[in-house]
């Protein structure tokens, strides 16, 4: 059943039987459709989910989309006794639809969470807290600050596929600049980038794949390396610079390509000119949307959403977005709060008062 009331037999079937409705299974069939398996306009957002109960229900069909199955006996139905939980027919187990995700015990309502996701996937540059705070109306800022990077950590699937083909590998520095000081601020932090080269196009000079970003805990380490092994399919072409250290990969199943030495008289955007490309707009994003005010221990959680935005940059299907977004946030555990907050190493001042800023020359990239 729809959230507007329509049936649809990609969804569940809620059947009036005896004492309540029975979740019985009828998932998703196939890949999803806007109009059908999500909303296409801010106006269907609007009309699928006016209540809790609405998104509850959306939630139900995201978390079970091979239908119900109880967590402790494994069987297949359910009556629903609230607009949050079910109770397995043969066991008697009561199971809440948002247990163990990213909206675990959340006493905000579900549509507020879901006007919430709705912001960030509609904003091609996302929102920052401030905007989450004054749209919704939360009750602090810190509350939209939490939400975001539960947000955030749900952008990342955990058995995502591995680059592949030809991978260039490089690593970056994003950061802002010291208060009263000239040039680079000593609190920018390396950040390793895998891109996928999908080589020339007409009338295009670059055309990049997927990306992977990851914080690196000092510039030049091997970590980089061990990065390129996480990230990119054996058998793969891997492009790096001339370091010794990313050889090894040559003998641990990549096809290794590199510039050699470090004193190319090439530029960067000539010789790793995918690595240079995203780099550029990630400066640009983190100054534009967070105003280059962003933690390091935090940095990681903005990477993820980078990634999550730039992997999907050329969608016309805003509400796809919102639909990936919610699929993952059920497959992703809770957070501690405490976890989220903990400021111990405050390189940037954390206040993303931010700004809509969309670069003028990302050539259709981000």
């Amino acid at each position: 059943m729809r959230a507007g009331g329509h049936c649809d037999n990609r969804m569940y079937v809620l059947l009036i039987y005896l004492s309540g409705p029975m979740l019985v299974s009828m998932g998703i069939q196939g890949a999803p459709v806007g109009g059908v398996d999500y909303p296409r306009t801010y106006q269907e957002f609007r009309e699928w989910f006016p209540d809790d109960a609405s998104c509850a229900a959306y939630l139900a069909r995201l978390r079970w989309p091979d239908g119900f199955r109880c967590p402790s006996c494994d069987h297949d139905r359910a009556w629903q006794t609230s607009t949050r939980h079910w109770k397995c027919v043969s066991c008697g187990r009561k199971t809440s639809v948002t247990a163990g995700t990213i909206f675990h015990r959340t006493r905000t309502p579900l549509s507020t969470w879901f006007a919430a996701i709705w912001l960030v996937t509609s904003q091609k540059n996302g929102a920052s807290a401030k905007n989450l705070h004054d749209m919704l109306g939360l009750g602090s800022y810190e509350t939209a600050w939490a939400w975001l990077h539960k947000l955030r950590r749900a952008m990342v699937r955990p058995d995502r596929e591995l680059l592949s083909d030809v991978v260039e590998v490089d690593e970056s520095f994003v950061g802002g600049r010291a208060t009263g000081k000239l040039g680079a601020s000593t609190s920018k932090a390396p950040v390793m980038i895998a891109v996928e080269n999908l080589g020339p196009q007409v009338n295009r000079k670059l055309r990049l794949g997927r990306v992977r970003l990851g914080v690196a805990d000092s510039p030049g380490s091997k970590q980089l390396v061990d990065f390129a092994r996480t990230t990119v399919e054996p058998g793969s072409v891997i492009r790096t610079d001339g370091a010794r250290m990313f050889r090894t990969l040559a003998s641990e199943g990549f096809k290794h390509e590199y510039i050699s030495g470090y004193s190319s008289p090439e530029p960067g955007h000539v010789t790793l000119p995918g690595p240079h490309r995203v780099a550029s707009l990630l400066k640009r994003w983190n100054a534009g949307t967070h105003h280059y005010r962003v933690e390091r221990e935090h940095l990681q959680y903005y990477l993820d959403e980078f990634t999550f935005r730039f992997n999907r940059r050329r969608s016309s299907a805003r509400g796809m977005l919102f639909y990936r977004l919610l699929q993952q946030s059920v497959n992703t555990d809770p957070h501690p709060l405490a976890e989220l907050v903990s400021r111990t190493s405050e390189l940037f001042p954390l206040n993303d008062n931010a700004a809509e800023f969309v670069p003028s020359d990302t050539h259709g990239e981000f």
